[in-house]
Parts: C-alpha cells; sequence; structure tokens
C-alpha cells in the first residue's frame, strides 16, 4: 500500500473511507506528528495503492499488518474514518497484539445496506475519454444528483491522460468488492483493547440501534458525538475532531 510516515514516536496508522485518499485525514495527522509517528494510507484500490481485483476485510487487515512490518513497528494506534474504521476495526479483532488503540470515526461494525448506488452510477456516467477539463466532470457528476461538496470530494480522484481524463481509484474493483465493504464478517469477535467510537451528531451510520453490538465486539469502548457535524465529521469540525482523538492516543500510549 502507498504510504506517507511523518514524525517521531509511537505509531499511529490513519485509514481513509470509500473513494477516499491519504490527504483526508491530512489534517489529523499535522495535528498529530510532533507526538507520534503519523502513517497515511492509501488503502487497496485507492490513491497510489495497487488495484485489487477483490478485496475484503480478511485481506485488508492482513494489509495492516503487513505495512507495520514493512515500518518494522511492532503496535500501533489505528485509526480510521467510515470504511477505513472498518478496515481499523477488524486489524484490531484479527491481530490484536499489533495495536495499542482504536479509533473508528462515524461507523460500526455492522453489515450496512446499499447506499452508495447512486455515486457509483454517476462516477460510471463520467464521460472520461472526452473530457477536456476537471469543471466538466464536476458538470457531470452534478447533473447526476451529486451534491457539490460530494463531487469535489470524488474528484480528487481525477488525474489528466494524454487524452481526457481517468479515475486514480480502481472503479470497477470497489464496485464488484462493494457487498463485501458494506458487510461484516467479524461480529463473533472481540477485541478488548481500549477503543473510541467518535460519531457525527447528525450522521445516521452510529445510532443507538448499534450500542449492544459494539460493545459486544469492543467491551473497553468509550463514545462520543461530535454535534453540528455528519458523516464528514473530521472536515466540518477539525478543531475539534483532532482534539478528541489526541486526547484518547494519549491516554493509552504503549
Amino acid at each position: 500500500m502507498n504510504s506517507i510516515s511523518s514524525g517521531q514516536g509511537s505509531a499511529v496508522v490513519l485509514l481513509h473511507g470509500l473513494f477516499g485518499n491519504l490527504d483526508n485525514l491530512k489534517n489529523l495527522a499535522q495535528s498529530l506528528e510532533d507526538e507520534y509517528q503519523v502513517i497515511r494510507v492509501d488503502l487497496p484500490n485507492h490513491g497510489n495503492s495497487a488495484h485489487w481485483p477483490q478485496m475484503d476485510y480478511q485481506a485488508l487487515s492482513q494489509a495492516i499488518v503487513d505495512l507495520l512490518d514493512e515500518y518494522q513497528i511492532d503496535k500501533a494506534h489505528l485509526v480510521g474514518h467510515s470504511m477505513g474504521g472498518k478496515v481499523a476495526m477488524a486489524a484490531a479483532q484479527n491481530f490484536p497484539a499489533r495495536v495499542l488503540s482504536l479509533v473508528a470515526a462515524d461507523i460500526a461494525p455492522v453489515a450496512y445496506e446499499v447506499r452508495h448506488q447512486k455515486v457509483f452510477d454517476a462516477l460510471e456516467a463520467v464521460p472520461l475519454s472526452q473530457l477536456t477539463s476537471r469543471q466538466q466532470a464536476m458538470t457531470s457528476l452534478s447533473e447526476s444528483g451529486i451534491d457539490a461538496a460530494t463531487a469535489m470530494f470524488l474528484l480528487k480522484n481525477l488525474q489528466k491522460e494524454e487524452q481526457g481524463f481517468s479515475w486514480k481509484m480502481n472503479l470497477a474493483g470497489l464496485k464488484a468488492c462493494y457487498p463485501k465493504l458494506i458487510g461484516w464478517p467479524n461480529s463473533h469477535k472481540v477485541y478488548n483493547g481500549p477503543t473510541l467510537m467518535l460519531r457525527g451528531g447528525g450522521s445516521d451510520y452510529v445510532t443507538f440501534d448499534h450500542a449492544d453490538t459494539i460493545m459486544k465486539q469492543f467491551p473497553n469502548v468509550e463514545a462520543k458525538t461530535i454535534n453540528g457535524t455528519g458523516h464528514w465529521l473530521h472536515a466540518q469540525k477539525p478543531a475539534v475532531f483532532n482534539r478528541i482523538i489526541g486526547d484518547f492516543l494519549h491516554k493509552h500510549q504503549g
């Protein structure tokens, strides 16, 4: 996996969500790197990482351990947003000896209903080979009903080619793997280490109905809500998001 390391100290691995890349949590990285070695990762099929025809949480959690081995890191804190939070949770459950603590931002250890079909359809509808500007791609996404903020996020994946543009992410691979990514195979597993579940107050990704499931799998959990935010809590209130995570990591340094 493509990654960038900065800072020194106990290791913190930052994992982005679906359609994202290692820049998504850059603001958090900058707030932590005075005290920690912060590793930002492009997950497979995203950014500059390898394209996988199949990806699931067992393989992704193994990829996190392989990354730690590459950096010669014995244990690390794992922080993930959305799908990245699921990767972090799976790695903690599958390889608890390698994890100092866990932060999952606005995601629960459950299977979700399909909620990204509109985005996949919009991305596939962009006439990549015919584009002459990024604005044309923005217009195409808008015409498919994608709001401006989401479109700007998605367009971070657009890269110029000799003729037209292409997606840096493996769109076909993500679509093929999507049922596994919204699923959750680890409901029978437990991670007993320190865990923070951080949710957006206006988001429906983590609800009260998830509480028992979360506590069963992560018994040493604390939960916090950032009011006035939705699923993109790290972008909507970055100072609060960074402070809460920084305080949690400080309590659980290895």
